[in-house]
């Protein structure tokens, strides 16, 4: 296993991926309303955990440093880093020019706050055991540099450092915010937006930072954003969101449903956009640690009972990319071999439950053994169910019952009664994808034993072991070999997740809207930035 190599990392903003230099622009002004799907379950960057959620992270909040479409990192609050030969120190450079939103200076104190929060006992330990799992300490050098230690090598470190957790969150807020958990307007970032007025339930609204001049690298405009405020409306209904739009309520949506693409193309007025996301696809992973999927053979039947591509075609009218893997099609280490390698034969599907002993059916032509009938449950987080899962899972649910006699239930509930659900094991299905823009840290969350959202039990030490090696290696080639043989072990081999399509995110607006587009990294939405309208 090779370690990480070593990495003299001396990027100045005019050395980086050969951007063009970009002369300061002035603020054009104006407002700008759009319409989101998902509430966000919080609006602290360091406890993010809905994709869609980075959008709104991003206006408020500034990480140190941004990842490019290749996978390449680029310089953002910290200018150049430079990592140790045995990639165990991380030094890094930061601007001396930033200040937070509350007036006060970012600097090393700044960064070395924001990394000891996470140590806070309840803060985040998910984050803790996994992104920083390696982290050993932080330490001032002087002003402008911070030197960060780690207990062993962790290629997704620099990707730890330019995603939503490495939010940079005013130390002054971090101690006297009301609710640091969720966050809010008194939660402080020093991103293009500041964030003054959170209404539950309806929307959020930001105004410009106009002393913002810290964009990453990479961005289409330097200075202040162009536009003086936007607001972001809550409006978790397709049909809702697509009406506020064509009646010119709100300028942009996003979330835009497969039943709509057609009418939003065809209007001359509106432009529509999309994107792959990264990360894992959505995938259903069984409970291997309870009946009926302790059984291999029950876990293939269901995938077997499925006709994804009919499926998929019936839910999002071709507009869904099918999933084949955990890892997504956006990522460099997608298995595609994994293509049409199982799935969709409903005789095989019957046959594996015969000799599972699910032979007798019940009068509503579910499959029964031992009096009891083949119930697979999922308890689904309501503020988690985005591009029309609800009705994916409808779709599922008539096709294992019609295909196998299986009884499918599907609860959608909030979020403390599908916490607790799970926590106490009560489901035998769940459904789930990852944004992460390095699928790595998404497969370390979901597959070792013991991992923090390792919902299927599986506990296998060679997984484990795969997944700490590419986690200790910065060569592309090596990781893909890794990743590689997890995917196939967890898909094909054992069977403990069922892959179904590959989470995109769609833009609607008004045509004067300009700038639009997604994080090069996740394919999400990016923040409002670069957004300005015409006149």
């Amino acid at each position: 296993m090779r370690r990480l190599t070593p990495l003299l990392l001396v990027l100045a903003l005019a050395a980086c991926g050969g951007q063009p230099q970009k002369t300061a622009q002035s603020a054009q002004g104006g407002s700008l309303t759009w319409a989101i799907e998902t509430q966000p379950v919080t609006l602290n960057p360091q406890q993010w955990s809905q994709n869609k959620a980075r959008l709104l992270v991003f206006n408020q909040f500034d990480a140190l440093v941004s990842r490019a479409e290749d996978g390449s990192f680029r310089p953002w609050l910290a200018k150049s880093w430079k990592v140790s030969e045995d990639g165990l120190t991380y030094t890094l450079h930061l601007r001396d020019d930033v200040t937070f939103h509350d007036g006060t200076k970012f600097d090393a104190a700044a960064v070395k706050a924001n990394l000891d929060q996470f140590r806070v006992p309840g803060y985040n330990p998910q984050v803790l055991a996994i992104q920083l799992k390696a982290f050993d300490r932080a330490e001032v050098v002087g002003p402008a540099t911070v030197k960060i230690t780690l207990k062993e090598p962790d290629a997704l470190f620099l990707d730890f450092l330019a995603s939503p957790y490495a939010g940079q969150v005013s130390p002054k807020s971090l101690k006297n915010a009301k609710d640091v958990k969720f966050g809010g307007p008194d939660l402080v970032g020093t991103g293009p937006f500041v964030l003054n007025r959170y209404v539950q339930g309806q929307e959020i609204h930001y105004r410009r930072n106009p002393r913002y001049a810290w964009p990453p690298a990479g961005a289409a405009h330097q200075g202040p954003a162009h536009l003086a405020e936007i607001t972001y409306r809550f409006l978790p209904e397709a049909a809702v969101r697509v009406g506020a739009l064509t009646s010119g309520q709100v300028q942009v949506i996003e979330g835009v449903p497969a039943t709509e693409t057609a009418l939003i193309r065809t209007d001359p007025s509106l432009t529509l956009l999309t994107s792959l996301n990264s990360g894992t696809a959505y995938s259903y992973y069984f409970n291997t640690t309870r009946p009926p999927f302790d059984d291999q053979r029950v876990r293939e039947a269901f995938r077997e009972a499925v006709d994804v591509d009919t499926v998929l075609k019936s839910v999002y009218q071709d507009t869904a990319t099918r999933a084949w893997s955990v890892a997504g099609d956006k990522s460099p280490f997608y298995d595609a071999t994994l293509k049409d390698a199982y799935g969709g034969d409903v005789a095989k599907a019957n046959a594996l439950l015969d000799a599972a002993g699910w032979k007798a059916r019940d009068a509503d032509g579910y499959r029964v053994k031992d009096g009891k009938r083949l119930t697979v449950r999922e308890v689904a987080s309501a503020p988690y169910v985005r591009d029309r899962r609800d009705v994916l899972a409808q779709a599922v649910q008539a096709q294992v019952k019609q295909n196998a006699g299986i009884d499918f239930q599907v609860r959608i509930v909030d979020q403390g009664s599908a916490q607790k659900a799970l926590d106490e094991g009560q489901y035998e299905l769940f459904g789930n994808s990852r944004g992460d823009s390095d699928v790595g840290a998404a497969l370390n969350l979901i597959l070792p034993t013991g991992g923090a959202i390792n919902r299927t039990g599986y506990a296998d030490p060679q997984v484990d072991g795969w997944l700490r090696a590419a986690s200790a290696t910065s060569d592309a080639a090596e990781r893909k070999a890794l990743y590689t043989k997890v995917q196939r072990k967890v898909v094909l081999d054992k069977a403990i997740l069922f892959p179904l399509y590959v989470p995109a995110d769609q833009i609607a607006a008004q045509r004067s809207v300009q700038g639009l587009g997604f994080d090069p990294a996740s394919g999400t939405p990016a923040s409002a930035y670069d957004v300005r309208i015409a006149t």
